[in-house]
């Protein structure tokens, strides 16, 4: 049995940046990722939107992480040339019996300290984007996009420069909680097992994570939620966009709704939509995009954008999110600490999805404080 002191499970965007945390702070670090690369569940699978902060309940986790987030994300991006561009966001309603969809969301955003959403006439947005048909609009200035590849590959470069080491195709089987430290069960890609004893252990496995805390022996399983898998769709534009800013519709059950979004190339894409699997866990994921569920883009696209060419759309890749509820509920992020379930230097992780992201800095600083009480 091999004694490390901080075990990350998991290497896409919120793991690294737990290591990175960790590592700055002169904890010795190993980052346990089961895959080949680095930040291929959900990191790489979504908008690469840096949110506002906006649409998360007032109080609640997601919304003061991704706040605080934002404002980390930005400055970090700066100071080690992330590409990204605050395009800013405009939040639309198609008719309007919407436009009160539009004040009760301008009402959270301030609850939740976004003050810089500006109403827009139906005039004043189509002028912002001629090709834009609404009744009204919210512009938020502070949202932005990413490039995830580049933010995933930085927080690895800050994490191994102070010391954390990296074991990809290394898979957490199970794990003990002692008295000593937990004991981790890890099989490589070879078929070689062995057993890591950690003094803390952090699973920021995303998708996996729920599966993983139930093979936790020594942790209440009452404390570990049920999964539920959101996949969403999206579809890429064929040609050049007319657009300069996102395009977000009104939120649906599950999602935000069929959005346009920008990659830092400026090519425009689509999505995601709410596809809700019917499978037992994560490894039963099929990422392949159902071709004949463009019909539904069309329709919902041309809400706002009624000069839609046809034929414009393309299959373009899925991300699956990790819900804790199926429906209109919206659950907070749960992470919880050795306050919550009693296990010193473990820190469980479950629905991360988005703004996951946006608040991934603000969670390694989060995690940090639960393993030294004070938070």
């Amino acid at each position: 049995m091999e004694r490390v002191d901080c075990i990350v499970i998991g290497a896409g965007v919120v793991g690294l940046a737990i290591a990175r945390e960790l590592a700055i702070a002169g904890r010795e670090v190993v980052i346990v990722e089961s895959q080949k690369t680095i930040g291929s569940g959900t990191s790489s699978r979504n908008s690469e939107v840096i949110h506002a902060g906006i649409h998360y309940s007032p109080h609640s986790l997601k919304a003061q992480l991704c706040v605080s987030g934002r404002q980390l994300l930005y400055r970090y991006c700066d100071e080690h040339h992330i590409p990204h561009a605050r395009c800013g966001k405009l939040i639309v309603a198609t008719d309007l019996e919407q436009c009160a969809g539009l004040d009760r969301i301008l009402t959270r955003a301030k609850a939740n300290g976004v003050n810089d959403l500006q109403n827009l006439s139906a005039a004043e947005a189509k002028a912002l984007e001629p090709q834009l048909e609404c009744a009204a609009a919210l512009l938020s200035p502070s949202t932005g996009i990413i490039d995830s590849h580049a933010l995933l590959t930085q927080l690895l470069a800050d994490a191994e420069s102070a010391g954390a080491l990296l074991a990809l195709q290394s898979e957490v089987g199970a794990a003990r909680c002692e008295q000593a430290g937990i004991a981790l069960e890890v099989t490589t890609s070879s078929g070689e097992q062995t057993v890591l004893l950690a003094n803390c252990v952090i699973n920021a496995a995303g998708l996996a994570a729920p599966r993983l805390a139930q093979h936790f022996s020594g942790l209440s399983q009452d404390l570990v939620p049920k999964a539920f898998y959101s996949k969403g769709n999206y579809f890429s534009l064929v040609g050049k966009t007319p657009f300069s800013h996102l395009i977000y519709p009104l939120p649906e059950a599950g999602g935000l709704g069929v959005h346009l979004t920008l990659d830092i190339a400026g090519q425009a894409r689509f999505g995601p939509d709410v596809e809700w699997l019917e499978i037992e866990d994560d490894r039963q994921i099929d990422y392949r995009v159902d071709a004949t569920r463009v019909d539904r883009f069309y329709e919902s696209i041309r809400r706002y954008w009624p000069a839609l060419p046809d034929d414009a759309l393309q299959p373009g890749y899925s991300g699956v999110r990790p819900k804790l509820t199926r429906g209109d509920d919206e659950r907070d992020f749960i992470i919880q600490g050795p306050k919550q379930h009693g296990i010193n230097g473990l820190v469980n992780l479950f629905g991360i999805e988005s703004p996951g992201l946006t608040a991934s800095l603000a969670i390694g600083r989060h995690v940090y404080a639960l393993l030294n009480g004070d938070a």
